[in-house]
């Protein structure tokens, strides 16, 4: 078994096939038990979706999340005593990790995710299918031991199988996996992961045949002249998602820099969540049943206006006081009520052949690029939904324009943005972890030559004739770094004091100047262009400088060119 898809492409192909049956049944499995929570603490009927349905007892929309955000805080409790690194995710995995994230953390989040939902905070589920899905793949291709590359396919191919399966859209699910997990298209990749998607979306129809996805109903044909107002649509989209992230960011930073421990802030959160679903309970959960009760009815201005300000509100207090879920449905929802918002003033626009409707699956398309970044992604999203080609091409303008909009005015989606303010460096899934993992202790060598810095200069080329070595390094009394000599310099220069004065320490050069083991090929290059050296000495740390290690700029340049060389050829698929 671990042969197979280490040797042969249809090994991969079976690995993906089984990763696609976990990834449906996780999702059949996490939805089940969402909307039975629903069912059982708002006491909705059984095919009633909480955010769409008149929940009798206003009381509970107050009392349920804060609730959960009790619950959720007692985990967050023993959480902290009991696992002590953070939680990864499959982006970060496939960026930084190879693919490698915990099966028991996944499930944690799934946990989680689950009680959030549940208790009716405005999260969806798609965090949550989408780790314990790669979760079940990363586990899985360490067990097959899969060489790195092939790990980070197949963690693509569980969230690739989430996906789908959660919108019954297996084009869309494909490519969340190659924009945003593995952060690129390969052939090698194509056949393991389109395949994991059609049979998690099969397993999950078997066993939940209702839970169809999103349906638009008609939306009408596009003329050319639409296109003007689905790019202005898509510009909408673009600022209203940056400033929808700036939000979370803000509520997130404003309970961190407070007195609030972190467990109790998700029972803050859902009082204000609370609050708001009095007001109106389609903020509650992800928003599957507002969206479609919203496509289908007819809202006036100020009722649209002012469900998107409720939900967008509900959506960053619930996410940033730290209930565990994504934004994924709720842009979709909130794009598309910024669609039919939008289709009020597109007659004075010039031109309003479009249905409400179309212009909400444009606005959903765009807002959710917008936030959750994969341009391709949301508009074989509209494709699936709508099964309309016109209707596809009028949804990928606007998603480009929005996709634009961000790149160029802030640069970040919505989870590479909260990589940003957690100090990571990371814009998207393309593996980068090769390049923290080349660090200077694995490059340098060990052997290196020492001298004491205080030796007169005669004794030393006595010691060090040419051609022995070389570069020596110089230690000092207490055994700290002191600088660098090279040997033939140190011949070539005959001129010495007579009495013996002049130390080798005297002609030592880049005496402060030195590289850490923890240090990767790029910052040590970096080091030797900003120094003009060809070789610095390794030491253990700036404040001990033992030296421990020299390392060259040739060898450095090599071993970097080589993996680059080798990324390459696996995104190509020559490896």
């Amino acid at each position: 078994m671990r042969t197979l898809p280490r040797r042969s492409e249809f090994g991969l192909v079976i690995a993906g096939v089984l990763v696609g049956i976990a990834a449906g049944l996780s999702v059949a499995a996490m939805t089940l038990i969402a909307r039975t929570m629903h069912s059982t603490i708002f006491g909705l009927a059984p095919d009633q979706r909480l955010s769409g349905a008149a929940v009798e007892n206003p009381i509970l929309l107050l009392v349920a999340p804060i609730a959960g955000g009790i619950l959720l805080g007692i985990l967050l409790l023993l959480l902290a005593r009991w696992r002590k690194r953070p939680l990864v995710d499959p982006i970060e995995a496939n960026a930084l990790h190879g693919g490698r994230l915990s099966l028991t953390d996944s499930l944690v989040v799934a946990v989680q995710n689950l009680i959030s939902n549940g208790f009716g905070a405005s999260v969806g589920l798609e965090a949550g299918y989408t780790q314990v899905a790669a979760g079940f793949a990363s586990k899985f291709g360490s067990k097959l031991k899969l060489r790195r590359s092939d790990m980070r396919i197949l963690v693509g191919c569980g969230a690739a199988g989430a996906i789908a399966a959660a919108f019954n859209a297996p084009l869309t699910g494909a490519f969340y996996a190659f924009e945003l997990i593995i952060g690129a298209y390969t052939i090698l990749s194509l056949t393991p992961v389109v395949v994991s998607a059609l049979v998690a979306n099969l397993v999950a129809r078997l066993l939940s045949p209702s839970d169809a996805g999103i349906d638009v109903g008609s939306v009408g044909s596009v003329l050319p002249a639409d296109y003007v107002p689905a790019l202005l649509l898509g510009a909408i989209c673009g600022g209203v998602g940056i400033l929808l992230m700036q939000g979370v960011a803000l509520v997130e930073e404003t309970a961190r820099k407070s007195a609030i421990p972190g467990y109790v802030r998700p029972a803050i959160g859902g009082i204000i969540v609370g609050l708001l679903a009095m007001v109106s309970p389609q903020v509650l959960s992800g928003g599957h049943g507002a969206l479609h009760l919203n496509l289908e009815a007819n809202v006036t201005i100020l009722g649209l206006l002012g469900l998107f300000l409720l939900k967008a509100v509900a959506s960053a207090v619930s996410i940033g006081s730290g209930f565990r879920g994504g934004l994924f449905f709720a842009s979709l929802f909130m794009g598309a009520l910024i669609g039919k918002l939008f289709a009020f003033a597109a007659p004075y626009l010039g031109h309003a052949s479009l249905a409400p409707a179309s212009y909400a699956v444009v606005g959903m398309s765009a807002l959710a690029v917008a936030v959750i970044g994969g341009p391709l992604t949301m508009t074989f999203l509209a494709l699936e939904v709508t099964g309309d080609f016109p209707m596809t091409a009028l949804v990928l303008a606007a998603v480009i324009t929005s996709s634009f909009i961000v790149r160029t005015l802030f640069g970040y989606s919505f989870a590479t943005w909260r990589f940003h303010l957690r100090g990571e460096t990371i814009r998207s899934a393309h593996d980068v972890g090769w390049i923290r993992n080349l660090t200077v202790d694995k490059l340098m060598r060990a052997d290196v030559r020492t001298a004491d810095a205080a030796m007169p200069l005669a004794e030393f080329r006595a010691r060090f004739p040419i051609g022995s070595t070389q570069r020596v390094v110089l230690v000092d009394e207490a055994g700290k770094y002191a600088g660098l000599v090279l040997v033939p310099e140190v011949h070539a220069d005959l001129v010495e004091a007579k009495d013996g004065s002049v130390l080798v320490r005297d002609v030592a050069r880049h005496r402060s100047d030195v590289l850490l083991p923890t240090m990767n090929a790029r910052q040590a290059v970096a080091l030797f262009d900003q120094t003009e050296s060809e070789a610095l000495a390794v030491v253990s740390d700036m404040i001990g400088q033992r030296v421990i290690g020299l390392l060259t700029e040739s060898h450095t340049l090599r071993r970097y060119s080589e993996e680059l060389d080798r990324n390459r050829r696996e995104i190509s698929g020559e490896l």
